[in-house]
């Protein structure tokens, strides 16, 4: 199994992220974005939206992180990631839609202007993720994990944008609950870090 991914993208620590916790053996494949080795010939062959990360499973590829997730617990038959129930199901897809939606257009946003530069309203996008936080810190009240008793792809799912959300200047520091449970995941047997970068807020902040 390949994983093609960036160590700066948090989609594709996402991916990576699960994987380890699966403890599942692969091949890491650095993709070199900067110099846009995502969008060669070769790798548009893997994902024509010339992104990472792309899983290779012998032969089978997948793109998009949130899609590996599902692609992974489902054929592990990892009910405990993914619930098999309809209620289950739909509320871990709730939190999938936040990833691909709240979280990219909120703390991503805002860390791709400081990480890459990218060319967004920096007020607009931080507004954004204290929104989501906020909302997060309600939700987190009475509960250790998004959905359950336990964690899920849910949880894996917003990990890496929330953790590395003070690069992107959003103050973590107003929310305990969702400090609290990111402690939690990085707690899980096989987590691996988010490569931190020196942009943004300090780590004290």
């Amino acid at each position: 199994m390949k994983l093609y991914h960036h160590p700066l993208s948090g989609h594709a620590h996402r991916a990576r992220l699960f994987v380890s916790l699966l403890g599942i053996p692969h091949e890491l494949v650095e993709v070199d974005l900067r110099t846009g080795a995502h969008k060669t010939p070769e790798f548009f062959a893997l994902n024509p939206f010339g992104q990472v990360p792309v899983l290779d499973d012998d032969g089978t590829v997948v793109s998009d992180s949130n899609a590996i997730l599902v692609y992974l617990a489902t054929k592990l038959g990892r009910t405990d990631w993914l619930p098999a129930d309809a209620k289950g199901a739909a509320a871990v897809q709730r939190w999938l839609s936040v990833a691909a939606g709240e979280i990219a257009y909120g703390p991503a946003a805002a860390r791709l202007i400081t990480v890459f530069g990218a060319k967004y309203d920096p007020e607009d996008v931080i507004g954004r993720a204290h929104v989501l936080l906020k909302r997060l810190e309600a939700h987190l009240a009475d509960r250790d994990w998004l959905v359950g008793a336990r964690p899920t792809i849910a949880d894996v799912a917003l990990y890496s944008y929330l953790a590395s959300a003070p690069e992107g200047n959003v103050d973590l520091s107003p929310y305990p609950r969702v400090n609290a449970f990111l402690r939690r995941i990085e707690a899980l047997p096989g987590f691996v870090p988010f490569a931190k970068t020196p942009v943004g807020l300090s780590p004290a902040a």
